[in-house]
């Protein structure tokens, strides 16, 4: 697919309120489940990193590895989930940094599986293993809680437009065959049910010839359906943007 990483998300509920559980009580009960998590996943194992009082060499590893999560997202300020910023707030990732769980960043919880190269299978595969490992352990250190889910709606995020499946699959991939021509690259990712956006997220803007590709809906279709779109979207706009790069070399 001419890819240099796939990445696998899902959008754990939101649900911050008093009533059910501050972000300061969602991080203690994460930080008791992910020392659990090796127990049933041993490759998924690692530490949590919380950004209140973050070592400043961690931090910077965090940044140069692209795991680390940003205040300033204006949409994310207007929803009021910047709230005491840093506070309550970390990421999670195993040993081999292709499992990650950042917590109460837009949503309570977002689970992400990703590595280098085209194996689909492997990075989505891994992610099913991470979500019910993830969910497995909450349930015992919380007494029984679970996540949001609504038989209609399926499952709750923060954002309504995660609402269903709340995965997003994305490859990052160089498109010099679209450099330049923004509006051409939209049109076609809008035919194939793709969403292009900057590598450093949604709200980043002009990253340069490399884009990031993923599934546009959550919602009325399986994971494994969104999957498919993905590959084969990202496969037809890889081949258009060789054509239009010969192209131009003539």
């Amino acid at each position: 697919m001419g890819s240099s990483g796939i990445n696998a998300e899902y959008m754990g509920s939101s649900g911050i309120n008093a009533e059910y559980m501050g972000r300061l009580g969602v991080e203690e009960l994460m930080k008791q489940a992910f020392a659990k998590i090796g127990e049933i996943e041993p490759d998924l194992a690692g530490e949590y990193y919380p950004l209140l009082g973050m070592d400043e060499a961690i931090r910077q590893q965090l940044v140069d590895d692209h795991f680390l999560f940003m205040s300033g997202d204006p949409n994310l300020k207007v929803g009021g989930m910047e709230r005491d910023w840093p506070e309550g707030r970390g990421i999670f990732h195993n040993k081999d940094k292709t499992f990650l769980v950042w917590v109460n960043e837009e949503d309570q919880l977002r689970i992400i599986s990703m590595q280098k190269g085209g194996n689909v299978n492997e990075v989505f595969s891994r992610l099913v293993r991470g979500i019910n490992a993830v969910e497995k352990v909450v349930q015992e250190v919380s007494g029984g809680k679970k996540f949001m889910f609504d038989d209609h709606l399926g499952f709750l995020h923060s954002c309504p437009t995660n609402l269903g499946t709340g995965m997003r699959a994305s490859v990052h991939i160089d498109l010099k065959g679209y450099a330049g021509d923004k509006a051409a690259l939209k049109e076609i990712c809008n035919e194939l049910n793709i969403q292009p956006r900057g590598t450093r997220g949604e709200s980043s803007g002009d990253t340069g010839s490399v884009y990031d590709l993923s599934n546009k809906h959550r919602l009325g279709y399986s994971e494994v359906e969104l999957v498919q779109t993905m590959i084969d979207g990202v496969n037809a706009i890889w081949k258009k943007s060789q054509e239009r790069e010969a192209a131009a070399a003539q």
